[in-house]
């Protein structure tokens, strides 16, 4: 069974360290409710506690505050914890030819927490596509591509 909140998320990785593998199954429960404001709402209501691995914490921080905006639910408090904040950058993808375009598409929500990644990080199978998919406009910057 998936887990139905980050708290769940948290106590699964606790057990055996896996703790993207369970937040990836946390998404696609999270998406299955697409529609239910309260379920949604409620997947990441409680504190998750920490695993003790800052790059986790972090990532988990910004899973909750970006679903929060995303999905127009109400902020939860814990996502502001300090220990929710990295204090070096990290790139997902690290690859330096990408840094560049990772700084510029990074959610708010990621990239207040040094954590730089492309424009929508949380999508999965089961994303809900009819909302829209988050990507970069040509306008900042990258030309667009040109017809041979």
């Amino acid at each position: 069974m998936r887990p139905h909140s980050l708290a769940e998320v948290v106590e699964r990785a606790r057990e055996d360290g896996d703790w993207e593998h369970h937040l990836r199954d946390f998404l696609d429960a999270f998406y299955a409710a697409d529609g239910d404001v309260a379920r949604q709402a409620a997947f990441i209501a409680d504190e998750p506690g920490l695993l003790g691995l800052p790059e986790a914490d972090a990532f988990l921080g910004r899973a909750g505050e970006h679903l929060a905006r995303r999905w127009g639910l109400r902020m939860p408090a814990w996502v502001r914890a300090e220990s929710r904040y990295l204090t070096t950058a990290l790139f997902v993808p690290d690859d330096k030819a990408l840094r560049g375009y990772l700084l510029c598409v990074s959610p708010v929500s990621f990239r207040t927490r040094l954590i730089f990644t492309g424009p929508d990080p949380l999508q999965r199978a089961r994303f809900p596509y009819h909302r829209g998919v988050i990507t970069m406009p040509p306008e900042h910057g990258f030309p667009k591509a040109e017809p041979r």
